[in-house]
């Protein structure tokens, strides 16, 4: 039988270029010959390799486990796999960790690393099928993990994030950017690209991050729709989707799962099978360039004010994934390189659309707008540009990952779990719309976040308070706050 994948490249780029919601593409990557890349496989392939692992506790703590409390062990996936599925007493590098208060997580392994010697490998992975020309393994990154493996709740400063499960389930926990404000940002842990949250979201302390509860909450459970070998039968799966007027029911091909993560959603993954596979590719997006700028202005901060509190200690607030923290001089280097690159892409969009309007037969006199005209000053500080209401996406091969209010769902099969709310959000608004004035409410009413909550705790404020370099930065880098300057700095620039 010939499959046809749902969607043509282009269309699967039109969508992962509008949609602001996450998502499952289904039925897209059934002809991928990375589906059979099992941790078992990949040992095979990776023989003798030694790979660096992260250790965490198994642990219900309502502090989130940041890179910098864990351990980190090398050892290949043959030892990984020892430990985890033999718990043998004698693993190796693993001896040191008891397998049921431990977990092990190789996450954030670049296949240009990983498999620097089998660059054929490259090829099993085609995010060409989403519209990507030539895009592959080569910009992919690897995740391998035991139960309980997870990555704290944090948002990407850059792109937009595809993912395709390949080895057991992986549940993700996600809101959305306004809720920004709910989430608790701090740059502590200091990572370029990646804005974690103070809460650890499994297990939230309410009482010190009363606003959490306003969050939205969406969640998924990714589980690859087979891990055997190429003769399953790849029409075996179905899913049921409903929604007002709308409902597709028995016969829709259903395998392999691609979570499109749109940008700056803030997300929480845990594997909860014992062995995890994932594979995923960031995306570049156009709004990267001003995150370049606000990313070189926190480090600039961040590094200062940290190096000068503790030269020693870096490693106590630099997350692993850093090689080392960089000088002031670097810093400047770094912030006047990326808003030159901002400007250098200003004039190349304005030349490409004044070439663009000519073609059209457009007199207006667009060369004569400033390059960055079209930034405000204030405008869309937690999250891009609001897109008006389109016709819906969704149907049998485009799911969208609803909110949902109640616990986390039961380990159950199935090939992924949503909401169960047949895709209709908690005020009965259909999730086939993108809501674009909705939105806009929801963040207007986010911009009280802060002020709510001093009112809220004024009673309970201390006479006199300590306030440390990391409640400072926590402020001064605040993702609202360096969106601001960020602007400020090239509106200046292009005065």
């Amino acid at each position: 039988v010939e499959h046809v994948k749902p969607f043509t490249p282009e269309k699967a780029k039109e969508i992962i270029m509008s949609l602001q919601q996450p998502a499952i593409f289904c039925n897209m990557v059934f002809d991928w010959p990375a589906r059979y890349w099992n941790a078992k496989y990949l040992s095979e392939v990776l023989h003798g390799k030694r790979i660096r692992f992260r250790m965490g506790m198994k642990s219900t703590n309502t502090v989130p486990q940041f890179e910098t409390t864990c351990s980190y062990v090398e050892a290949t996936l043959e030892e990984f796999l020892t430990w985890n599925c033999d718990q043998s007493s004698n693993s190796g590098p693993f001896r040191d960790y008891d397998h049921s208060k431990f977990w092990a997580y190789a996450d954030y392994k670049y296949f240009v690393s990983l498999f620097e010697d089998k660059t054929d490998i490259f090829q099993d992975v085609k995010w060409s099928d989403f519209g990507f020309p030539g895009r592959n393994g080569h910009e992919s990154t690897l995740w391998i993990g035991s139960l309980g493996a997870h990555t704290p709740c944090h948002l990407d400063s850059y792109g937009c994030n595809l993912v395709f499960q390949v080895q057991g389930r992986k549940r993700w926990h996600l809101f959305p950017p306004e809720d920004t404000p709910f989430l608790y940002p701090t740059r502590i842990p200091y990572e370029e690209s990646s804005v974690f949250s103070k809460i650890n979201v499994v297990n939230p302390d309410l009482k010190h991050f009363p606003q959490f509860q306003k969050a939205q909450r969406h969640m998924v459970t990714l589980n690859p729709g087979q891990e055997a070998s190429p003769a399953v039968d790849i029409r075996h799966r179905h899913i049921r989707f409903t929604g007002p007027g709308k409902e597709w029911e028995e016969g829709t091909r259903l395998l392999l799962l691609v979570l499109f993560v749109p940008r700056h959603w803030w997300h929480y993954v845990e594997s909860i099978d014992p062995v995890t596979v994932s594979i995923n590719s960031w995306i570049e997006l156009e709004e990267d360039h001003l995150a370049r700028v606000e990313e070189a202005i926190t480090r600039m901060l961040v590094c200062a004010l940290k190096t000068a509190e503790n030269p020693q200690n870096t490693r106590a607030w630099l997350n692993p994934t850093e090689v080392e923290e960089t000088s002031h001089e670097v810093n400047c280097c770094y912030l006047n390189a990326a808003v030159s690159a901002f400007f250098d892409r200003c004039r190349t969009s304005k030349v490409v659309e004044i070439q663009a309007l000519r073609t059209d037969g457009d007199h207006m006199k667009k060369e004569e707008l400033n390059v960055c005209d079209h930034m405000e000053v204030g405008q869309n500080l937690t999250t891009g540009i609001g897109k008006p209401e389109a016709a819906s996406p969704f149907g049998p091969d485009l799911v969208p990952v609803a909110q949902r209010s109640e616990e986390p769902p039961s380990e159950r099969g199935g090939m992924f779990e949503s909401d169960g709310k047949d895709f209709v959000d908690k005020d009965g608004e259909h999730f086939g719309k993108l809501r674009y004035a909705k939105r806009q409410q929801i963040m207007s009413n986010s911009e009280n976040a802060i002020e709510e909550e001093i009112v809220s705790n004024i009673t309970t404020v201390p006479s006199q308070t300590f306030i440390s370099t990391d409640d400072l930065l926590d402020c001064l880098v605040n993702p609202q706050v360096t969106r601001i300057v960020a602007q400020l700095l090239i509106q200046r620039r292009s005065l």
